[in-house]
């Protein structure tokens, strides 16, 4: 009999659905094989929160989702010998191994095996001034800023090597995506270097499941248009893959959503520049002979990715201090809200330029294009506006100095009784900024290692 293993997805971001894994494991415990949980969670700007955090607590700096999303299934989990595979561990995959043990013990799990995976974060053994320098290929200008975070994309082997340590759980912090499923399939079928089409299916698996329910009718649902059943109970996906990397998406049993032709297409095509050169540490995926066919109602068979050798160079992504980010919003309804909205963007602007701020301030009113205008508002100042109904006016200003962040957002509030009439429904928020930029560092710059770790209550 052909072995089969099986994935699931439970998030497909750090704040996804938070019980959309409960029917995942539900439906993994009935498969008759190898059986795997991923949580994917991390960003960019993800992983450089999570390392200010780290900074000014060293025992945190893991996902602040690690609990909401292992409380309901880690039982179930290891019961049932589902493994687990995520990147909640976030800037310090060992704190994350800490509180999931603490999170075993209040849940009664007994001997429980938790690894980590260490290396990708470079601020560990090279200099930040260093890492600073590296030339940009992608991202914001970091020059001269203070450097918070450099971390590498490491591939799917350091996975398989945690998970060759016998263990339930493995937290990593960055790797690839797709290195949370191909890491398992490596482990299973012993894939090696050379197997560069298998490696390709495998990382086309992971790609394919990496965003949870954005392959099974999340995001892709466009009502009248593209309709999808049940999307308040959208079920998340899972992936059948065989050892000659044959793979089936489908999702848990007894949900809504969809997994057809399109789901998938649509989420193979997601974030690939080039089809046939999507750069991975493992291998250099070609997706553009792959085949797409139905296996069964929301069943889709995939194969015919290809494989070509890896890059030479790692991705990095290197976070600076962005400073502040101010954000103020007041809203105007009836009649000729419009004219309101748009006198109090302008005493708002005229003031804060009076009062010395010098950084450009991002002047919005919702309703009339804000979404599509540009900063100096030429679509809202067209023809066709709506001149009566409902307007949020926004203000946004990014600033290293966070008095003039607030500044601009009391100038806001005060059109509570200094602005036009009926101004209501205020609110503000002011947060520290991460500017990220990409940089590429040899292959040989990166040493990762695991370790594994039990509790026994």
């Amino acid at each position: 009999m052909t072995k089969t293993v099986y994935i699931g997805s439970g998030a497909g971001f750090a704040g996804d659905r938070l019980d959309a894994a409960i029917p995942v494991v539900e439906t993994l415990r009935t498969c008759d094989g190898p059986r795997y949980l991923i949580f994917e969670v991390m960003g960019e700007r993800t992983l450089a929160i999570a390392q200010r955090i780290k900074m000014r607590n060293p025992d945190k700096g893991y996902s602040p989702y690690l609990d909401e999303y292992l409380r309901g299934v880690l039982k179930a989990c290891k019961e049932n010998s589902v493994r687990i595979v995520s990147n909640l561990g976030n800037a310090n995959p060992l704190g994350g191994a800490k509180r999931v043990h603490e999170l075993a013990a209040e849940l009664g799990i007994e001997n429980l095996r938790v690894a980590c995976v260490h290396g990708d974060d470079l601020l560990t053994f090279m200099d930040a001034d260093e890492i600073g320098a590296l030339p940009t290929i992608e991202g914001l200008e970091i020059t001269g800023k203070e450097i918070v975070a450099a971390n590498a994309y490491i591939g799917a082997r350091p996975v398989a090597d945690a998970l060759a340590l016998d263990v339930d759980v493995v937290l990593v912090g960055r790797t690839t995506d797709a290195a949370l499923v191909l890491g398992p399939l490596i482990h299973e079928f012993g894939w090696g270097e050379d197997e560069l089409d298998l490696l390709a299916q495998g990382t086309l698996c992971g790609h394919l499941l990496e965003c949870g329910g954005q392959v099974t009718g999340g995001y892709f649902c466009d009502p009248g248009f593209k309709d999808v059943p049940g999307m308040d109970n959208l079920g998340f996906p899972i992936g059948e893959i065989t050892a000659n990397g044959s793979i089936v998406i489908t999702k848990a049993a007894n949900t809504g959503g969809l997994v057809s032709r399109a789901t998938v297409i649509e989420q193979m095509l997601y974030e690939v520049h080039d089809p046939a050169n999507y750069l991975t540490p493992d291998v250099t995926l070609d997706i553009t002979g792959v085949t797409l066919a139905e296996d069964g109602e929301n069943r889709i068979r995939l194969e015919g990715a290809k494989g070509k050798a890896p890059p030479e160079t790692l991705k990095v992504t290197v976070s600076a201090d962005g400073g502040w980010l101010g954000e103020a919003e007041m809203i105007y309804a009836g009649p000729n809200a419009l004219a309101r909205a748009e006198l109090a963007a302008d005493i708002v602007t005229k003031r804060c330029r009076k009062n010395g701020i010098t950084d450009d301030i991002r002047v919005d009113i919702v309703g009339t294009s804000a979404v599509f205008d540009n900063d100096a508002s030429d679509r809202r100042r067209g023809d066709n506006r709506p001149l009566d109904g409902e307007f949020r006016l926004r203000t946004a200003i990014r600033t290293m100095n966070k008095a003039d962040a607030k500044y601009v957002n009391d100038e806001v509030l005060s059109l509570f009784c200094s602005g036009p009439a009926g101004g209501g429904g205020y609110r503000c928020n002011v947060m520290g900024q991460v500017n990220t930029a990409s940089v590429l560092v040899p292959r040989e710059t990166v040493e990762t290692h695991c370790g594994a770790s039990e509790v026994k209550p």
